[in-house]
């Protein structure tokens, strides 16, 4: 899919120039490598004006290092309360959890939870299984420390965003399928979940921010040496989807993952899953984040907080 300036939305074309110049960096190994090292340097500990912070290190159950994961709780809420899972985005290959402060902070103020956000370990230096292990591992050391955190141990939510938003996928897919842990809901948010990247979406995709080239190089790094891909490792390889929990996503119009996200909604309600989906015209990937106030970002903002709310209270009653 080619995109061209006039079809992005009005209210994000000045971010047009700027979201091409970073897909284009992403297209080199060299950068992923480069973003890899300085973001974690420069975010590493930032804290949330307005919410209670804190830093833990969690043992790995795989033979891992311990895991970093920052914990967010409100300020005053009586407890217990539900506690998310929350897995950032960066193509599996780079990223850390302060990046995606601001709509942490909007999850914890729109209804009072607990968020446990891990830090897992990139494809730039561990391919899979290792990214995936570690998110999982913090489900179940949520599940097990649950009471200590001041949260509900009945059930949990999961969430992420692009690469976060597979590892959720993955995630869940897994609790279901080993009865492990009871996922309420899942959020997996504009969704990186499917490395064959051969729909119409992801094919030729110019879309600045992410784009077929940026898509490609992150895929072979998350799955470098890996003969058969596996739906904990690529979601949308999912056969079964009866067990999945009630899901919240959307995605923009103009993204490499509209596609694969539309189709795993599709297989989603032909299960008879809850779904609330909505798809964004004329928006690339990552723009509620890199352009908040552009108001088609305000909307799905409020679609994802509305719903977030909505599916909180009925699912934690």
């Amino acid at each position: 899919m080619k995109v061209t300036r006039d079809m992005v939305d009005k209210d994000l074309r000045g971010a047009y120039a700027v979201g091409r110049i970073i897909a284009r960096s992403f297209h080199t190994r060299w950068f992923s490598l480069l973003v890899f090292r300085s973001s974690g340097a420069v975010l590493r500990g930032k804290n949330i004006r307005g919410l209670v912070c804190q830093e833990r290190y969690i043992p790995s159950r795989n033979g891992g290092p311990p895991i970093r994961v920052r914990i967010y709780r409100p300020t005053a809420a009586v407890g217990p309360l539900p506690i998310m899972l929350y897995l950032h985005g960066g193509g599996y290959v780079h990223g850390v959890p302060e990046q995606f402060g601001s709509i942490i902070k909007d999850f914890i103020e729109t209804e009072p939870c607990i968020i446990v956000a891990p830090d897992y370990r990139k494809a730039v230096e561990s391919p899979y299984p290792a990214a995936f292990n570690d998110c999982y591992d913090t489900l179940l050391w949520i599940r097990d420390n649950a009471a200590s955190l001041g949260g509900r141990a009945d059930r949990f939510i999961v969430s992420g965003h692009s690469a976060g938003g597979g590892l959720a996928a993955a995630v869940s897919l897994k609790a279901t399928d080993a009865d492990e842990a009871k996922i309420a809901f899942q959020m997996p948010l504009y969704p990186m979940i499917d490395d064959r990247q051969n729909s119409a979406s992801a094919t030729g995709n110019n879309a600045p921010v992410w784009d077929e080239q940026a898509n490609r190089l992150a895929w072979s790094r998350y799955l470098d040496g890996v003969e058969n891909v596996t739906p904990y490792a690529a979601a949308a390889r999912c056969t079964d989807y009866t067990k999945l929990p009630p899901t919240i996503t959307f995605v923009g119009s103009l993204e490499p993952f509209r596609d694969e996200t539309k189709i795993y909604v599709e297989n989603l309600r032909r299960a008879n899953v809850p779904v609330e989906f909505e798809v964004f015209d004329g928006a690339f990937h990552g723009f509620d984040l890199m352009v908040p106030d552009a108001p088609i970002s305000r909307r799905a903002n409020q679609f994802l907080m509305e719903n977030f709310q909505k599916f909180a209270q009925r699912y934690f009653p």
